[in-house]
């Protein structure tokens, strides 16, 4: 059995009869990372999170299990003595405090929504309103100027004949 996970991961690929190229092609990690993997030279690889993102696709790719994939490099990192940024052994949550709650009420929610949509709907009636009266404005200016137009001229009964 493989002593580290570059030599599991390679051996997997060459009994699946994978060509490299495939694997970079497949998983987008140039050969020249693929190639530092199955030798475990992990310095060579950009680090942090890349470095177990690699191994994790790598693994994926030639059906290794991904989990004890990223499980290997971490000994493998472990032991090396280098426990930079790419070795996570517990996440961490920071505490924020502030003064105001974080949430808001679920009742307040709906009062706020009921709010705002009550001023939405009279806002839009009054503009209806508004709109209606206009309307009705024009309609009565036209029909004015349109029974005057028909109507004879005034004639003019002062002191003599019409003209």
């Amino acid at each position: 059995m493989p002593e580290t996970i570059g030599e599991r991961l390679r051996l997997a690929r060459e009994e699946r009869g994978v060509p490299l190229r495939e694997v970079a092609d497949q998983t987008r990690i140039s050969i020249h990372y693929l190639e530092a993997i199955e030798n475990n030279e992990f310095k060579r690889l950009p680090g942090g999170i890349f470095n177990r993102s690699f191994v994790k696709a790598y693994a994926r790719y030639v059906k290794v299990d991904e989990k004890e994939a990223q499980e290997a490099y971490t000994r493998l990192m472990r032991a090396q003595g280098d426990m930079g940024e790419d070795v996570v052994s517990t996440p961490h949550h920071p505490k924020v405090y502030t003064d105001t709650p974080a949430t808001r009420s679920p009742i307040l929610t709906v009062v706020l929504t009921i709010v705002i949509l009550t001023l939405l709907t009279v806002g839009a009636l009054a503009l209806l309103k508004w709109y209606q009266r206009r309307s009705a404005q024009l309609r009565s200016d036209h029909s004015d100027v349109a029974t005057a137009a028909m109507l004879p001229p005034p004639v003019s009964y002062l002191g003599g004949r019409p003209s």
